[in-house]
C-alpha cells in the first residue's frame, strides 16, 4: 500500500524532473522556436506568404504528432496522456506568455472558454483514445475531414456562404472516409473502427474552434488565445491526472522515460507553439484555408506510420487520395 507520503514524494519529483526537463531539453532552443512561431518578422514576410509557411509546418509538425501520441500512450491511460498532455503544454506556454493575458477583454472570455474545449481540450483526450483501436495512420487520414466540418460549420452556425460545387466536395469526402474505414477493418481487422468516432467528434470541435476564433477573438493575439487557454485548462488537468492515479500507478523505468521524452515534445511543440501558430494563422487568412493544414498532415503521418511497421494498401490511399479531392474541391471556390 502507498503511503500520502510517498504519494507527495512522487509529485515532487515528477515536477522537479519535468521543469528539468522542459528547460534543460535546450531553453535557448525552445525560446528561438516561440520567437519563429510568434511573428516571423525576420524573414520580411507578408501574410500571403506567412500563411503558407505556417502551413508546411504545421503539416510537418502535426504530421508527426500522431506517432509521437501513439509512442506516449506506452505506461499511460489515453486520460492520462490527455491530461498530461494539456498540463505539459500550459506549463510552458504560461510561463513565456503569461503577460499576454492582460490583453484578454471581459468579453472576449466566454469565447476563449468555448474554443479551449472545443480546439484543445477535447481533442488531447480524443485522440488518445483514439489511437488506442486504430492506427495513427488512419486516424491522421480521418482528421482531414477538418477542413469541410469548418465549411459546414461555418455555413450553419457562422453564416458563411455555401456554394453547390462545395457541397459536391463534402459528399465526395465523405465516400472518401467510409472507404477508408471499410478498407482499414478488412486490413486490420483485430482493430476496432468504433474507435474513428473520435477522431471525427475531434475534427468537429476543431471546425468549431476556428470559426470561433476568426469571428469573435480575431482583435487579440494568437499567444492571448494560446494562454487564455491553458490558463483556463492546467488546474482541471492537473485535477484529472491527480484523479486518474497519474502520480502513484505509473511506473518510472526505460520503457516510460523514453515515452515521456516523446510526451514533452508532442505537448511543447506540437501542442503549445503550434497552438500559437494555428491561432495566428486563422487570423491571417479563413477558417477553410486555416484547416487545409489537415491534407498535408496525413502525408506526414503516413510516412511515420509506414515506418513504425503499420499496414497501409493502396485502396487506403486511394481512400485518402478521395478525401483530398474532396477538400480540394471545397477549398478551390472563392
Amino acid at each position: 500500500m502507498i503511503t500520502s507520503t510517498i504519494d507527495l514524494n512522487l509529485m515532487i519529483a515528477f515536477y522537479d524532473s519535468l521543469i528539468v526537463q522542459i528547460y534543460v531539453i535546450n531553453e535557448r532552443d525552445l525560446y528561438n522556436c516561440w520567437i519563429f512561431a510568434q511573428n516571423l518578422t525576420f524573414l520580411e514576410m507578408n501574410n500571403q506568404q506567412r500563411k503558407w509557411v505556417y502551413l508546411i509546418v504545421l503539416a510537418l509538425v502535426w504530421g508527426s504528432s500522431f506517432i509521437l501520441i501513439k509512442k506516449s500512450l506506452i505506461g499511460l491511460t489515453p486520460i492520462q496522456l490527455g491530461a498530461l498532455r494539456t498540463f505539459v503544454a500550459g506549463l510552458f506556454i504560461l510561463s513565456i506568455g503569461y503577460k499576454s493575458l492582460k490583453k484578454i477583454q471581459k468579453h472576449h472570455w466566454k469565447f476563449i472558454v468555448f474554443s479551449s474545449l472545443l480546439g484543445t481540450l477535447f481533442p488531447a483526450f480524443f485522440f488518445a483514445f483514439a489511437l488506442t483501436g486504430i492506427d495513427s495512420s488512419v486516424a491522421s487520414i480521418l482528421n482531414s475531414l477538418t477542413s469541410l466540418n469548418a465549411l459546414i460549420v461555418g455555413t450553419v452556425f457562422f453564416g458563411f456562404a455555401f456554394k453547390r460545387i462545395q457541397l459536391g466536395g463534402v459528399l465526395i469526402g465523405l465516400v472518401g472516409t467510409i472507404l477508408l474505414i471499410l478498407e482499414s477493418s478488412s486490413l486490420n481487422p483485430n482493430q476496432n473502427y468504433w474507435f474513428a468516432i473520435f477522431v471525427l467528434v475531434a475534427s468537429i470541435g476543431y471546425a468549431f474552434n476556428v470559426n470561433i476564433i476568426k469571428k469573435h477573438l480575431s482583435d487579440i493575439s494568437a499567444m492571448s488565445i494560446t494562454a487564455g487557454h491553458f490558463a483556463l485548462l492546467i488546474i482541471p488537468v492537473f485535477l484529472v491526472l491527480v484523479f486518474s492515479g497519474f502520480f502513484t500507478s505509473v511506473e518510472f523505468n526505460e520503457e516510460t522515460n523514453t515515452s515521456f521524452i516523446y510526451l514533452i515534445i508532442l505537448s511543447v511543440v506540437g501542442t503549445g507553439l503550434a497552438k500559437i501558430m494555428f491561432n495566428n494563422l486563422i487570423q491571417i487568412s479563413s477558417p477553410v484555408f486555416s484547416t487545409s493544414v489537415a491534407y498535408l498532415i496525413p502525408i506526414v503521418a503516413v510516412i511515420w506510420g509506414f515506418i513504425d511497421g503499420e499496414k497501409v494498401s493502396y485502396l487506403q490511399l486511394v481512400a485518402g487520395a478521395i478525401i483530398l479531392l474532396g477538400i480540394y474541391i471545397v477549398n478551390k471556390v472563392k
